[in-house]
């Protein structure tokens, strides 16, 4: 499965949501760590992770 290219679509990884930001230049996927603070990924970086579009499946992993 691709990651969407859309700006502000969401991904779950690791039980924890991530949106899309940045249309141009260098894209990231931004959210939070276990203890609330921000974190940057790349696609290549949810890819090593893993990642859902649901919120339900990332939990299970």
């Amino acid at each position: 499965m691709t990651l969407p290219t859309t700006p502000c679509s969401v991904v779950w990884s690791r039980g924890h949501a991530y949106v899309r930001e940045g249309a141009l230049g260098r894209p990231r996927w931004v959210g939070v760590d276990d203890c609330g603070r921000p974190q940057s990924l790349t696609d290549a970086d949810l890819h090593r992770r893993g990642w859902t579009r649901t919120r339900e499946t990332a939990e299970r992993r």
